[in-house]
């Protein structure tokens, strides 16, 4: 069986409606497939890394953002050690498949 070491989440503000949690990892991590049950905005801090979801790929660079749809399947490998936030809405959970 596989060993995957991901990055580590971590809650930094927790709002009345939105929540942000700082997504933190060394090169060569890798969060396995997962979803969030609502839009989130990615921002990203440092590093570089791969999301990868169906039909897309999308390279995240220092400074990038992208918005992630609410229940899409996606997987992210560190490429750099890699820092971001992702900035969603409380009730929102991150399901991993």
């Amino acid at each position: 069986m596989e060993v995957i070491n991901k990055p580590e989440l971590t809650i930094l503000q927790l709002g009345n409606s939105i929540k942000v949690v700082q997504i933190e990892g060394k090169a060569g991590m890798r969060m396995p497939h997962h979803y969030c049950t609502e839009e989130a905005v990615i921002v990203v801090k440092e590093g570089q890394a791969m999301l990868t979801m169906p039909g897309h790929s999308k390279l995240l660079c220092e400074g990038d953002t992208f918005i992630i749809p609410a229940k899409k399947e996606h997987t992210l490998k560190i490429q750099k050690d890699f820092k971001a936030l992702a900035i969603m809405a409380v009730e929102s959970k991150i399901n991993f498949i």
